[in-house]
């Protein structure tokens, strides 16, 4: 079976979250996301020619797709195994980066927008958040929390995690990754019934 090989489009799109993850939104230029996936310039406009905005949008996606995808495998094993990948997905991305990366959703999120518009990269990350909460809240559901407890914990998880991840660049350490993890846990394991 042959290796799948990425596209210059699934390469400037990876490189543009890597990017957003390290500098937030406002210090991503296209230019500079060209050169750091090896794609020409031009190119870089064909695939995107509503320009950064579209760009970020795809990196928020991508990025989202690629945590939603673990999550998943790791949730069939019970929302203590989804938190414990979640968390180690995370944590490789801090330290492998010496704690100079951390989630482009949250960077995005956190931009000042135009007064006049939401972004599509804003509206995208929202729905990366929901999507990620609804795989969390699904397992705690099936594993025996009441609905709207599975929901309320789901956000805290995403919520604290995401945190976590800033206080870890700003620390240069993963310490509030293990506090964040034990507290986590113990509160999925107060919630769910098995």
């Amino acid at each position: 079976m042959t290796k799948h090989s990425p596209s210059a489009r699934e390469r400037i799109v990876a490189g543009a979250a890597d990017m957003i993850s390290r500098r937030g939104l406002n210090a991503t230029s296209i230019r500079e996301t060209a050169r750091h996936a090896r794609a020409p310039l031009g190119s870089t406009y064909h695939y995107f020619p509503d320009g950064k905005q579209q760009l970020a949008t795809e990196a928020v996606r991508y990025t989202g797709e690629w945590v939603a995808r673990s999550l998943r495998k790791e949730l069939e094993a019970g929302p203590v195994a989804g938190l414990r990948a979640f968390l180690a997905l995370w944590r490789g991305i801090v330290v492998d980066s010496d704690f100079r990366a951390g989630c482009p959703v949250l960077a995005v999120s956190i931009e000042e927008p135009p007064a006049d518009e939401t972004p599509a990269a804003l509206v995208a990350a929202a729905e990366v958040f929901a999507a990620w909460e609804g795989l969390l809240a699904a397992s705690l559901r099936a594993h025996g929390a009441e609905p709207e407890r599975a929901e309320q914990l789901a956000t805290l998880i995403v919520a604290a995690v995401e945190g976590t991840v800033a206080m870890c660049r700003a620390k240069r350490s993963t310490q509030p990754l293990d506090h964040t993890a034990e507290q986590l846990q113990a509160l999925i394991l107060a919630t769910i019934k098995d």
